[in-house]
């Protein structure tokens, strides 16, 4: 079996959901994990924090960095990505994991709110990437993943949510132009995007309630796809758009009926697929 033992991986956006599924997954093989996140305090809405996260991540068997990093600010993320190296000696894997959403049409988004989206899923990408970079080309197997979705033009994604959308397409073409970018220097730079709906909080609260949950699988499958993809070798596998299911269907998984929160019931898919 494939491990992320004694990889150092920075990830942002893990205080809790999927972004802190892959990070336990790595951390049950004994990586090293930087948690680069903006929430320290208890969230009213939302659990986890990056502390609670941590200590998670150390109970499964691995190392743990709590940053409190807004990724919209530069000297922010320069001094989490210093630190990570001076922690842990260097960088393996990025996973920028961080977004904003607000499915809202034209007319109904607020420009703060399309700030907020762009400066997270977009900037914070290009950012993380940017400051990451330096390590990561000195590093063995590197990789890049982003959690962002196959660039699908159709209309009808842009129509009901078009801020939105363009901030997550935005992360999407960083996948694009950095896997081709990096090709000869060996960093693999990926997408990993769910299938169906994942069961998160953010789920839960913002899109559809326990309905929408029980029709959705657990984070756990994002999780062990991204385990799939960043055990890989990276100069052969960049620029790809995968989806999770694909990605576990290629690993030899048949049966996907654990991954479902409530075993048998029809699933939802997810945005863009």
């Amino acid at each position: 079996m494939a491990s992320l033992k004694g990889k150092t991986i920075f990830i942002t956006g893990a205080s809790r959901g999927i972004g802190e599924a892959i990070a336990l997954r790595a951390a049950q093989d004994g990586a090293n994990v930087a948690i680069a996140a903006k929430t320290a305090e208890p969230h009213p809405k939302l659990p986890g924090t990056i502390y609670t996260a941590a200590k998670a991540m150390e109970e499964a068997g691995g190392k743990a960095l709590p940053l409190v990093v807004d990724i919209r600010f530069e000297d922010q993320v320069e001094a989490a990505v210093q630190q990570t190296v001076e922690t842990f000696g260097g960088i393996d894997i990025l996973i920028n994991n961080a977004s904003a959403i607000s499915l809202t049409g034209t007319l109904s988004t607020p420009m703060k709110r399309f700030d907020l989206m762009h400066g997270v899923n977009v900037r914070g990408t290009f950012l993380s990437s940017q400051k990451c970079l330096p390590a990561l080309l000195k590093a063995e197997n590197p990789h890049i993943l982003n959690l962002a979705p196959p660039l699908n033009m159709e209309p009808r994604w842009f129509g009901p949510h078009v801020a939105y959308t363009m901030a997550k397409y935005g992360m999407s073409q960083c996948v694009l132009g950095m896997a081709e970018e990096f090709k000869d220097e060996g960093v693999g730079v990926n997408a990993l995007w769910p299938k169906t709906t994942i069961a998160t909080a953010a789920v839960k609260n913002l899109l559809g309630g326990d309905d929408l949950i029980n029709q959705s699988r657990t984070p756990a499958i994002m999780a062990d796809a991204a385990h799939a993809i960043l055990t890989r070798e990276a100069k052969t596998c960049t620029g790809n758009f995968f989806i999770d299911e694909e990605v576990l269907r290629a690993e030899g998984v048949t049966d996907f009926s654990g991954y479902s929160v409530v075993p048998g019931a029809e699933l939802m898919p997810d945005f863009f697929v």
